[in-house]
């Protein structure tokens, strides 16, 4: 748990981590602290609008509606990648959730999920969330088919770890409006697991730097032809079992059993018929290997 950010420190926070911010005029006093307690905070909350258009839906965010006044969060994450704060401090964002979820959040305790809600607004055991979790509003209708463009979940993801490195905290003080109450279905299209394991990588980075690119998995190694005349010998080699099993995946078995490491006519009779795939006929598809037919079949390296 946590003091809340000062506006600047917030502002600072999100400019550090690379995010390209808009402040709405007032921003800086608007919140609902007359409503509850604001603080001490645990983590971060993502929405999504049920809206569509910038212009729109900050305004919206910022002024609320009847029956729920503004803020209605502390930043509106666009399609585009921009946030656009409207609040710093108590927002009509979270309401009623459940204790074992924030518990969880405030421990960081849980795996790929927290625990699945049983509480929501107004339920007995329900606990408030809008005096313990920052909350971003993203602009989508939330119907499963609007898209969540790159530059959204980017902003998304560094604005988490914004706030993850000011505090301290972990990636899995970010979590979902339909994790925290069972009647919230947002941010619907975003695996929050998954954008978890974004945050988890950024923050392991400093802070505003490019990611770095995912490790590049090392390049197949295949077996050197062996020659012709040594399957002439009707030789015993994990090379024959791996050799066979491409030439299955390739459509081409004859096997009854196996394939086995022990060179045989189906083995050969195998072979013929990758040979007679890539074009061979006659004496050229008799069935042993030649250099250019193995090359093409890409037989994996064996630990031998």
């Amino acid at each position: 748990m946590a003091t809340p950010l000062t506006a600047d420190r917030l502002l600072a926070a999100l400019r550090a981590e690379g995010v390209t911010v808009v402040e709405h005029d007032g921003w800086r006093t608007h919140n609902r602290n007359q409503a509850g307690a604001w603080g001490p905070v645990v983590g971060v909350m993502i929405h999504h609008t049920v809206s569509s258009g910038t212009r729109s839906s900050v305004e919206l965010c910022y002024r609320g509606y009847e029956g729920l006044p503004g803020p209605l969060c502390h930043g509106v994450i666009a399609k585009d990648g921009i946030v656009h704060l409207v609040g710093n401090g108590r927002a009509n964002h979270a309401g009623g959730g459940d204790p074992s979820v924030l518990q969880a959040v405030i421990t960081e305790t849980y795996r790929d999920r927290p625990p699945a809600p049983r509480e929501h607004q107004g339920s007995r055991g329900a606990v408030d969330g809008n005096s313990r979790f920052y909350g971003f509003e993203c602009i989508n209708l939330g119907n499963g088919a609007d898209p969540w463009p790159a530059a959204q979940l980017d902003a998304i993801e560094r604005v988490s770890a914004a706030l993850c490195r000011a505090h301290g905290w972990g990636a899995r003080s970010i979590i979902g409006h339909s994790e925290w109450s069972d009647w919230k279905s947002d941010p619907r299209g975003v695996s929050m697991p998954g954008m978890r394991g974004r945050i988890e990588q950024r923050l392991a980075t400093a802070p505003g730097k490019p990611k770095p690119p995912p490790a590049k998995p090392p390049a197949p190694q295949y077996e050197p032809f062996p020659g012709t005349a040594w399957f002439t010998t009707h030789p015993n080699s994990p090379i024959v079992t791996a050799m066979g099993r491409r030439l299955v995946a390739e459509g081409c078995g004859r096997y009854k059993v196996g394939p086995g490491p022990r060179w045989s006519e189906a083995d050969r009779q195998s072979y013929a018929a990758w040979q007679r795939k890539l074009g061979y006929r006659g004496d050229d598809a008799d069935g042993w290997p030649g250099a250019t037919s193995w090359r093409a079949l890409r037989v994996p390296k064996t630990s031998r």
